[in-house]
Formats: C-alpha cells, structure tokens, sequence
C-alpha cells in the first residue's frame, strides 16, 4: 500500500497506523490532516477515491474531499457560537424567540443550547421525511417545528442525529436574515480560511468531484487478516436499532430511505446534521482555527476566542444517552472525550461522522485532527481507523521530538 504526503519529525507513528488502515481493518480510501499549534505536521493520503463496482481504480489524491455525515455537526456547531459572541443570538433564550412556528406542541421552553447539547426532546419525527422533502430547506424545519418532544425539554439527553441540522439551520436562517447554515459557513469559516470544505457543494466543486474531487462512499469489505477491534456496534445498541419502535431506530429513520450519499442532489443539498464534504486537511485546518490561529486567505485567523471555545467544551451533558443507548458527553455542539467518543485527551472536543470520519481539536495539546474516509462503516462514534491514528497522534506526543 503507497501511503502519500509528509509528516513531520516525531510524528511517523501516524503514518505507520495510516498504513496499517490499509493492511490491518480494509481501510480503501483516506486521508489525514493534523495541526500542532497552528502548523501542519501530518498531511497523508492513499488508496482509491472510487470504491463502485471496478473494486476502484481511480487513485486517492492531494485534495480528495468526502462526505463526512455527523462530523458535519462539529463544523456547524461553531455557526450560533459565532453568532452568540457577536450579540446576535442568546443560548439561554427560547428557541420560539427566533422561531415563533416552533412553540407549538409543548416546545416553548426548549432553549437555544438544548438544541445544541440534545436536549430537546425532539430526535425523531412521527412522520419521516422523504429524501426530496428532506433536501427541501423549508420542510424539514417545518417537520420539526410540528413535532411534539419524546420527552421533557432539558431533562434528558439523547443524539439529534438528523434533526439537529434542521434545528440549527431553521435558527441561523432566522437569526442571519435568511442566511442558513451552509452558507454562513462558507462566508464566514471556509472562505476566509480557505478550507476545502463545504455544507451544500457547489455546482463547480460538483462538476470537479466528477474528474476526481469528491470521492464515493461505501461499505468496504471486512478486515482480510482478522485482527483488530471488532468493527461491529455494542450489542445493546444493535439491539436497539433493530427494534423498529425504539427511539434510536426512529432518530436515524427521520429520512426513509436516506439518500444516495454520492448523489449529485444529496450533495448540493445543506444538511448541517449530515451531509457536509471536506478534505482531511479542511476539517483539520477548520478545528485549528477553533483553538489558535491559523494562517487564513489574507490574515491569520482565529475563530473561536478563550471564552468561545471553553463555552463549547463545557460539559451540558452527560450519561446514558436516550439515542446511542451508551454514555456520552457534549458540550455545546461537540461531543466531548469519553469512552464513547475518545479523542486525545480529557479537554478535547470534536465530532465523528458515523461511517468513520473524525475531527477533533484539543487545545491543552495544540492539536487539531482531520480523518476523512470512502470506506463508511456502520459504527456511529469509535470507529477503529480513526481511534488506531488518534493512538498513534498520541504516542508521537509523549514519545517523539517536539517539531521545530
């Protein structure tokens, strides 16, 4: 396996677990960014964009972007952060402040940050929606909005896991004047720092993808030499999934069927939920800028002050989770390091994307992580790959030089 790209001195453990992906767990398509304050000291690629039919042939490039599912959450989670800094948005407020439709059916006391920590009460939909009422930015919002709570708002918490995008862009739209999420993201995060990420591609990156931009999703095969964790859930969540009734078969059912992920539509579409496309390095560069500067288009850029940054990471929930069954912990917005979501250390935050890709930052280490994949799993949060190089991000940390 020909893994591309640079490291710097002291960090070829991530490059050996890289290549171990390949080799070890049926890794068929990736790539992997990383940060040390602001400067980039991993940039590795390898494999196949195309994992269709001809088992792949057209090779893994410098700027291969991906769909990257849920970690779409960790980037739009930094929309109403910005927007609270700047005054124009209160966590505390209810969200029918902003969004008058959405009192109704029990919900005039869910707040802005229970939104953003899942505690609304609101992950399933009674009715779900079909694809071409999903991708339609007025009507899942209004799905949302005539959706009674599964529970009592900010009494409990379980994952938003489609919802949250039609929540978060239904309050950007109207705190922004019609701007939605996708495309403050790309106004104000990924144009002034020139990221290779976007949440709604545009028709130009879309006619790029075709000559090799934006790679396919798919399942890839098992891992060939059987070693290495078991890729497969815990029972207990399987066991809830199967259950057509339970509340995390209904969260991840809101869309039925979901859309074809390599869909020209689905991608052109904003789902800041589940649909956003990045490079390693995008992702990686974006968490960067959430914790340090990082040198931008014209200027360096920081995105998130010390106070910002800390709201995000502060603990909001906590515990067995009313979706994924395990425990888990967010902030507002991001998941937090836990067994269930275990990134480099205590203070880090981030998000997965379910399939496998992960990006994450951690401020006490300076470190900022990007991991973006073709060969999607079933796994929701602890995918293998991902772990194996946050490992490996770990070990050159605490056993390599410091780089220069």
């Amino acid at each position: 396996m020909n893994v591309h790209g640079t490291v710097a001195e002291g960090f070829e453990p991530v490059r050996d677990a890289f290549a171990r992906n390949f080799t070890a767990l049926g890794e068929r398509g990736a790539a992997v960014a990383v940060y040390r304050d602001g400067r980039k000291v991993v940039d590795l690629w390898g494999g196949t964009r195309d994992v269709d039919d001809t088992a792949g042939t057209e090779p893994w490039r410098r700027g291969t972007a991906q769909v990257v599912r849920s970690a779409t959450k960790g980037v739009a989670a930094a929309v109403p952060l910005l927007l609270h800094r700047r005054g124009e948005l209160d966590l505390d407020a209810p969200v029918g402040e902003y969004w008058p439709e959405f009192k109704a059916h029990g919900k005039e006391r869910v707040l802005v940050r229970h939104v953003l920590n899942h505690r609304a009460g609101l992950p399933v939909l009674d009715r779900p929606l079909t694809p071409e009422d999903a991708l339609d930015p007025l009507r899942g919002p209004a799905a949302v909005a005539a959706q009674s709570p599964v529970w009592e708002p900010g009494t409990d918490h379980g994952y938003h896991a489609l919802t949250y995008g039609w929540l978060l862009d239904e309050l950007v739209r109207r705190v922004s004047g019609g701007r939605g999420a996708g495309q403050w993201i790309a106004d104000e995060i990924a144009g002034p720092l020139g990221l290779d990420l976007w949440v709604g591609l545009p028709a130009a990156e879309e006619a790029a993808g075709r000559a090799g931009r934006v790679g396919r999703l798919d399942e890839p095969e098992p891992s060939r030499s059987g070693s290495g964790p078991r890729l497969r859930p815990k029972r207990s969540v399987t066991e809830a999934y199967e259950n057509p009734e339970s509340l995390t078969r209904r969260a991840f059912a809101a869309i039925t069927p979901f859309p074809d992920q390599n869909d020209p539509v689905y991608r052109a579409a904003a789902l800041p939920a589940a649909n956003g496309i990045a490079t390693a390095d995008g992702l990686a560069r974006f968490y960067a800028a959430l914790i340090g500067e990082v040198d931008g288009v014209t200027r360096d850029v920081r995105l998130f002050d010390r106070a910002t940054m800390e709201l995000a990471r502060a603990e909001e929930s906590a515990g067995p989770d009313r979706i994924l069954v395990v425990g888990t912990r967010f902030g507002l917005g991001y998941m937090l390091h836990g067994s269930a979501s275990p990134f480099l250390g205590p203070g880090s935050f981030g998000h997965p994307g379910r399939g496998g890709s992960l990006g994450f930052a951690d401020p006490e280490a300076g470190i900022a992580l990007g991991y973006v994949t073709n060969g999607f799993r079933k796994t929701v949060t602890a995918d293998p790959r991902a772990q194996a190089l946050v490992r490996a991000v770990r070990a050159s940390l605490t056993q390599g030089p410091s780089p220069s």
